[in-house]
C-alpha cells in the first residue's frame, strides 16, 4: 500500500486548521497542524512534508518568511492562505515562491482541488534511466561508434567520411557474417542507389588502408561473394 502524502497545515486559527485537516483527511492525506511560523519551520524538517498550507497572518514569524526560509532549502510546493485579498499581497506570495494563493474563506472542495493539482503539478519524475541506445561495437583495440560517428583504433582517432564508418560499423556489428557486394550496398546505401558494387570495393581498400588486419579480427574477402568482418 502507498504511504499517505503528508500535508503540512500552517495556521493560527486552530478551529480552521482542524478544518482543513478534516476535508483532507477524508482524502486520504496524512495531516500535521501548527500554530505559528516558528514551528512550522521546526516540523517541515521533521515531518518532511510533500505540501505545506501556510496562512500568512502569523503569531512570530509571518507566513511570508516562512516561505522564503523554505525556499532557501526546499522545492516543496506551498499553498498561501490569507484573508487579504489585494493584488499584492498575492503577487508578493507567489514572488516568494509559493505555488498557489487562496483566499479565506474558501470552499472545502476548491481546497482539495487545488491541493491535488498543485501537487500532480510538481510530482517528481520517475527516476526513469532514459538509456539512449548507443549504436556501438568493441574489439581489441578498435571501437566503431555510430552514434557520434567516431572510430578509436589502438588508442588513436581515425577519421572517414560517414559511408565507411557506415560500411564498418555493419560488418563489425556482426561478426563472421557474410554479407555479399549487393546486400551492402543496400544497406549502406540504399535501394535508389544507382552506382555499382564496384562502390562497396573501394569503400573496403579505403577502410584497409586506414584499419589494418588485426590478430583478434580482421575485414576478410570472400573471393565471389563478398565481405566479413572475421574475428579471429
Amino acid at each position: 500500500m502507498a504511504a499517505k502524502q503528508k500535508i503540512l497545515i500552517v495556521d493560527d486559527d486552530n478551529n480552521i486548521a482542524e478544518l482543513i485537516s478534516l476535508y483532507l483527511t477524508k482524502e486520504c492525506f496524512d495531516t500535521l497542524i501548527v500554530n505559528d511560523g516558528e514551528s512550522a519551520l521546526q516540523e517541515f524538517d521533521t515531518y518532511a512534508p510533500q505540501l505545506i498550507l501556510l496562512d500568512l497572518m502569523l503569531p512570530g514569524i509571518d507566513g511570508y518568511q516562512v516561505c522564503r526560509e523554505i525556499r532557501s532549502k526546499s522545492t516543496t510546493p506551498i499553498i498561501m492562505l490569507s484573508a487579504k485579498g489585494e493584488v499584492f499581497d498575492k503577487v508578493l506570495g507567489l514572488e516568494l515562491g509559493a505555488d498557489d494563493y487562496m483566499e479565506k474563506p474558501f470552499d472545502s472542495k476548491e481546497l482539495v482541488a487545488r491541493v491535488k493539482a498543485v501537487l500532480r503539478r510538481t510530482k517528481p519524475v520517475a527516476a526513469v534511466e532514459e538509456t539512449v541506445q548507443e549504436k556501438r561495437v568493441e574489439y581489441p583495440d578498435l571501437i566503431i561508434n555510430l552514434t557520434n560517428y567516431s572510430v578509436l583504433y589502438n588508442g588513436h582517432n581515425v577519421e572517414m567520411p560517414p559511408k565507411e564508418l557506415e560500411l564498418l560499423y555493419f560488418l563489425a556489428a556482426s561478426p563472421n557474417h557474410v554479407y555479399t557486394r549487393e546486400q551492402l550496398l543496400d544497406q549502406i546505401w540504399g535501394y535508389e542507389y544507382v552506382g555499382d558494387t564496384r562502390t562497396v570495393d573501394v569503400h573496403i581498400k579505403r577502410l584497409r588502408e586506414k584499419i589494418s588486419d588485426h590478430e583478434g579480427w580482421r575485414i576478410a574477402t570472400i573471393w565471389g561473394i563478398g565481405y566479413k568482418f572475421e574475428v579471429l
